[in-house]
Formats: structure tokens, sequence, C-alpha cells
């Protein structure tokens, strides 16, 4: 779901992004969070945390995957690698060296709904670091050469990370089955043969469209005064033009799903064959009132942790999985998914593995929670993300993630609450109406010698 440009073994889980981006605000800090639009129309979120003397700066674009042109696949992601160019007033690598000589660190990702770039600093480099952010929103030099050598990267990047990697592989088919219309259904990274023809006017018209004020999020995290955050911002992004004002970023609807699809993909790189089974269910952006919380603790109850029916039923007490669990994406702008997976264990077939699952799932439909086994899974979940907001880049990214996706701070704020208010009739109901096995896509990973059994 989310592709980190240099260094990918740093890019942000989706799975867990999509928990962390629902966090509470710990106890005190909502009356602290200030959120102002500067006069081009820039939101600014400010999250003072002052335990240690750093801050985290992150720049979010509401421009991802999903909002790509037909056949330009690739491009969002692409980007994201072209913004560390040069510009008319750095030399390549002159933001990266000025973020190395002070022990910091920046990086960048890109997902479906959003892309975002990040530095962690010292609090006096702040507005430096909001100096080289404004300058590459609007002043990258983009020629050919530069186009053709970064185009390289990113497909040697597909070959490397999609490609060579079997369980990659099949969640690009999956996501293509399971998404009928929307365009979820892509991959972020792209298609290799549209990829291979990305161009110098796609990226300048892309750039022109999306990297604007008007529709970016700065969050700033950390040892900060929001005074002189929004002073600072104002001296940086508020220097940068209004860009035109973009239309509404609505996407091909997901039809009615009424049938049962699976694909397989068998590979001699396989060991351990497993399993995922995917539902298209509502994000907190599209759902109704309680929903997608119910679905969150759905999730959690189901599979989120060692303490969740999955682990203890098939892990502990049956002994036939090595692992299954089940998780919600919560934090997209459109529908989302809902999954469960799952691998044997020992001499256990991967076939019991799935039939135990479906009866898991089954049995929460049929015969819902008890309210102490929701109590339970409200607390370690709340008690889950006040302890993620340990971390500056979790707080940012609680934030960012929600904002870029049609929420608002007092949404981040109030989730604690919201979640406290889920019922057990809830939770049943989102387990009966939308995991249902007729309408469900499977992907199945297996090894080579399993191929036709």
């Amino acid at each position: 779901m989310t592709l980190s440009t240099r260094g990918l073994g740093a890019a942000l889980l989706a799975g867990a992004l999509a928990l962390v981006a629902q966090a509470p605000a710990r106890a005190g800090d909502e009356a602290e969070v200030k959120d102002f639009l500067l006069d081009n129309g820039m939101e600014v979120v400010v999250v003072p945390d002052h335990r240690a003397p750093i801050v985290t700066h992150m720049v979010w674009y509401k421009i991802g995957s999903a909002d790509e042109p037909p056949g330009k696949s690739g491009i969002a992601h692409f980007f994201e690698h072209l913004m560390f160019k040069a510009t008319a007033n750095h030399a390549a690598g002159e933001f990266d060296r000025a973020v190395a000589d002070i022990g910091g660190s920046n990086n960048a990702f890109t997902s479906y709904d959003y892309t975002a770039f990040h530095e962690t600093v010292t609090p006096s480099a702040l507005e430096q670091m909001m100096g080289f952010e404004a300058d590459r929103m609007r002043n990258l030099i983009l020629t050919d050469d530069v186009i053709k050598t970064e185009r390289d990267v990113i497909l040697e990047e597909r070959r490397s990370r999609i490609d060579s990697n079997p369980q990659a592989v099949l969640d690009e088919e999956v996501d293509a089955t399971l998404w009928q219309n929307q365009p979820y259904r892509i991959p972020v990274i792209g298609w290799m043969q549209e990829m291979e023809q990305l161009n110098r006017t796609d990226a300048k018209a892309f750039y022109d469209s999306y990297y604007r004020p008007n529709n970016a999020v700065l969050v700033v995290a950390g040892d900060v005064d929001p005074g002189a955050v929004k002073a600072m911002a104002e001296r940086t992004y508020g220097k940068i033009a209004r860009g035109p004002d973009l239309p509404p970023r609505i996407r091909p609807v997901e039809p009615e799903q009424n049938t049962k699809r699976t694909v397989t993909l068998t590979d001699a790189r396989v060991s351990v064959p497993s399993f995922s089974t995917q539902w298209v269910v509502p994000s907190y952006h599209t759902a109704k009132p309680g929903e997608a919380e119910a679905l969150d603790l759905l999730a959690e109850i189901l599979g989120g942790d060692n303490h969740s029916r999955l682990y203890q039923q098939l892990v502990v007490k049956q002994g036939i999985a090595s692992e299954a669990a089940a998780f919600f994406q919560g934090t997209m702008l459109d529908a989302t998914n809902f999954t469960v997976y799952g691998s044997p264990r020992g001499d256990a077939k991967l076939s019991d593995v799935e039939a135990a699952v479906d009866a898991e799932i089954a049995r929460i439909a049929r015969e819902g929670v008890t309210d102490d086994e929701l109590e339970r899974a409200k607390t370690r979940y709340v008690r889950s993300m006040i302890f993620a907001r340990d971390k500056q880049d979790d707080m940012a990214n609680m934030y960012g993630s929600t904002l870029a996706t049609g929420g608002n701070v007092k949404d981040v704020q109030e989730w604690p609450d919201r979640i406290r208010k889920v019922t057990a009739g809830q939770v049943k109901a989102v387990a009966a109406r939308y995991l249902v096995f007729d309408h469900s896509t499977i992907g199945y990973l297996l090894p080579q010698q399993q191929a036709g059994n």
C-alpha cells in the first residue's frame, strides 16, 4: 500500500498506519493541538510535545496513486522520487546533506490517497526544513535527463520489490480482483508497461496540478510553540501562491459485489502456504456512524493480537496455525478492505486453517461477542493507540493521514469516545453484514509442489 522512496525498509506499513492514524490524544493534549489555515489555503496542524528537544515536520499532499490519470499508473510515486532533485535554489542532494549535517533524518512515502514528506530534526532547524520543503513545492527543475534517470530507478524498484517477490505479486493480483471499479485495484508503484512510458510532460502536468499549498497539510509535532510555528510557516510556505482550486476527489464507485473469487499463485520459492480472505467494507470516511469503529473492534477481537480469537483458537489451542490474524484498514478516502489471513503449522493443512478462520467469523456473525470480550478489546485497543503517541512521527501520522483523507483534528481527538460507545450488537451487525463468504476474494500462495492440489 505504501511505498517509500530512498530506503524502502523504512516504508510505513499500511495496516499499522491505518491503526495509528485513528489514535487518541493523550489526556490534556487536546487543548494544545492547534489547527489553522495560511492565506494561500495550506492547512497547518501543530502538536506540541516537549519531552525531548526534537521535532517532526511533515508535508502531506492530498494526491496518491488512486488520483492518477488513466494510463499513467505510478506517476504519484514517481513524482515522490523527483521531489528530491535539484530546484532553482538548491542543487540535487543539498537538502539531504543539510539534514544529515545536523544528525536528522528524512524520507517520504506514497500511498493510494496521499504523498508525504518528512524530516525529524532539532527545533532550531525547523524553519530551515520548512524553507527546503516550500522551495521544492514549486521550484523543481525537471529535465529529460532527470526524468530518464529516476524512471530507471522506479523500474528497478518494481522489479526488486514486486516482480521478484511471490507474496507481492499475489497481493497485486488479489487487489486487482477485489476491486472491480475502484482505482485501488491499481498498484501504488504502477504497472510496468505504463511506468516505462512516464515522461517529462506527464511529470510537469502532475506537479503543476497537485503540488500546491492549497492541496497540502503541514503537520509539526514536537518541542515547539504553536505561535512560533505559525510565524515560520507564514515566512516560508506563506510566500507560495495559491494554486487553482482542485475539483472534488470523486472516483469511480465500487459496484455491489455478488461473487466469491479466488486467486492462486504457486511458486518454487514459497516454502509455507498461506491464504488471505478480503471483503470490501466502508472506511472511516465513508461509513455510517459507528460502523468503522465497530469494524476496528471486530478486527481487534477476531485477530488483533495474541489475545484474539484467531490466535487463541488456531495457534494456542488447536496448534494448527503458525499465524492467524485480521486487520481493518480504516483510513482510506473511499471504501476499504477487511482482511483475515493465516498459515499452517507442522503437518496441518492450509484448508484446515482456512476452515477454522471461517468458523470463527461465522460464529461472531451468528452469536456476536460478549460484553466482557468487547470491553477488554476496547481497553487493549485504546491503550495501544495511546502508547503509539510515544513517538513523534506516529503523532504526526495520526493527524496527517486523517486530514489527508477527509477528516479533521476533531475526528482524531474524539476517536476514543466513539470507540468506547460501540456495542456488542454493532460488532455482530458489521460482521454479519460485511463478512459474507459468498462476496469475498481469497488469495492462495502455494509451494510449487502443491499446484493442482
